[in-house]
């Protein structure tokens, strides 16, 4: 076995042992793990690692330096099944993030350069910009890789679609706040990056279904990206600050409750403000730099939640004017909605029910599938495209297996994954995938125009028309 000594020169300022520093740097005790193979027979990705979940455990506990040189810290895309299914209640997903951080710290090359060279792009738009310009990211990634026409093809689709922003948004978070008046009942609303361009059309029918269940969100001005996955994978300091600005700003208008659509952006914000209202050092590392000392009153939750909580299922009933009566829906949570449970609260984690409830509002037939929280890929999708093709492959073909009309989302990158990356995967017959806020918008009587249903890549229109849900005027 290799040594911690030995991956890298100056090594030795680190503590001697790995299970040691990954206790420094994230207080995990990788020791305690006792080779149960939970973590490996849960991963979507264990076909495509080199060193399995527990194996990595292993390296770990044995001082094995060949862990910091493995495809596996690269691949981890951070589902948290491992983390969930751990009985020894091990973040297994921190660990690899923590290994990730450790082979750059030490220069050791990366087994796969794209997925470090994406996430580096990522930070350093989002630094200059305040937001992620999607269409920016993608033309510099595909250019630093040397694939200059990858993926125009689908890039078109989404600017015919009106999906695709080509002028960036610059904005910084703003240093003056209004305080709104005690014992309002409004909930703020982080809409993400991606609601400027991909999930313009989950952004609209998320707004217009609050609004009709009289749910008013409020947009904090100047807004600034949470930091995503690359965040969290690269620099622990930035995962928690970028998100703490939102937060803080709720906290300084007066709101209670910060709602996201996008799970992703709900993770972060949600993980950090635990760990802020758990680690002292990290309130301290937020007040200093934020000039705010945040107080633990926000509660932050993914606008599912917020649904179910401010409306509930029968007021979201009574709302119903064009039921979607015999629509066989599978409803796909996702990873992040509802792991890690230590950070979500979820009761059940690996089978929720909240969105099957409500498309039973909506008098849709949710369906039982074994694929609703399993893993699409993330942003795998961009740097390693077959591997997340093969992760969306067994989702899709489960839900169709299963007799599913469509498959209902509440995630931007789950439905960028399922619906926009399904006709390079060649089907039998494609299935359609909408935002659940756009059958909500159907379902209230809205109209077809403003479900936005003609912004997605495989067209639900046909499924929907053939059973009159699709209807093209308003019901007054």
């Amino acid at each position: 076995m290799n040594t911690a000594a030995q991956a890298a020169p100056g090594s030795a300022e680190q503590p001697a042992l790995f299970s040691e520093l990954v206790r420094s740097r994230i207080g995990e005790n990788v020791n305690r793990c006792w080779q149960c193979v939970k973590c490996t027979s849960g991963c979507p990705l264990a076909d495509q690692f080199d060193m399995t979940p527990n194996q990595v455990m292993r390296a770990l506990q044995l001082n094995d330096a060949s862990v910091l040189t493995c495809r596996t810290i690269w691949l981890c895309a951070s589902c948290h099944t491992c983390a969930t299914r751990c009985p020894r209640d091990i973040d297994v997903t921190a660990v690899m993030d923590t290994l990730r951080i450790e082979a750059q710290r030490r220069g050791v090359a990366p087994a796969i350069p794209e997925i470090p060279a994406f996430q580096a792009i990522f930070m350093r738009l989002v630094g200059f910009f305040g937001r992620l310009p999607e269409g920016l990211l993608m033309g510099a990634f595909n250019i630093a890789r040397g694939k200059f026409t990858q993926d125009l093809g689908l890039g078109w689709q989404l600017f015919r679609r009106g999906r695709l922003k080509l002028i960036p948004t610059f904005v910084r978070t703003r240093r003056s706040v209004t305080a709104l008046a005690a014992g309002n009942k409004k909930v703020g609303y982080f809409p993400g990056c991606a609601s400027e361009g991909s999930a313009v059309d989950y952004d609209r029918t998320a707004r217009a279904a609050a609004g009709a269940l009289d749910i008013e969100l409020v947009e904090p001005e100047g807004w600034t990206c949470c930091g995503s996955s690359p965040a969290h994978a690269t620099d622990p300091a930035k995962a928690t600050l970028m998100p703490m600005r939102t937060v803080t700003t709720i906290e300084r208008m007066q709101i209670d409750t910060l709602t996201s659509p996008c799970s992703m952006c709900y993770a972060r914000l949600k993980t950090a403000e635990q760990e802020v209202n758990q680690d002292s050092g990290k309130a301290m590392l937020v007040a200093q730099t934020l000039g705010y000392r945040y107080s633990g009153t926000v509660r932050v939750q993914t606008l599912l939640d917020t649904f179910m909580e401010q409306a509930g299922e029968e007021g979201i009933a009574r709302r119903v004017k064009r039921p979607l009566k015999g629509l066989k829906v599978a409803c796909y949570y996702g990873c992040l909605i509802t792991r890690p449970s230590s950070v979500t609260g979820a009761e059940h984690p690996e089978y929720p029910m909240k969105m099957d409830y409500l498309m039973k509002a909506l008098g849709a037939d949710p369906l039982d599938w074994s694929s609703k929280t399993d893993c699409c890929g993330g942003s795998l999708s961009v740097t390693q495209t077959e591997v997340a093709l093969k992760m969306t492959r067994r989702i899709l073909e489960n839900a169709r297996a299963c007799g599913a009309d469509l498959v209902a989302t509440m995630c931007p990158m789950c439905h960028m994954n399922l619906d926009a990356r399904q006709p390079p995967l060649g089907l039998d017959a494609d299935i359609p995938i909408v935002h659940a806020t756009q059958l909500m918008v159907l379902a209230f009587g809205m109209g077809e125009a403003a479900a936005l249903l003609d912004k997605a890549i495989v067209d639900p229109r046909p499924v929907l028309s053939t059973r009159g849900m699709a209807a093209a005027d308003p019901v007054q």
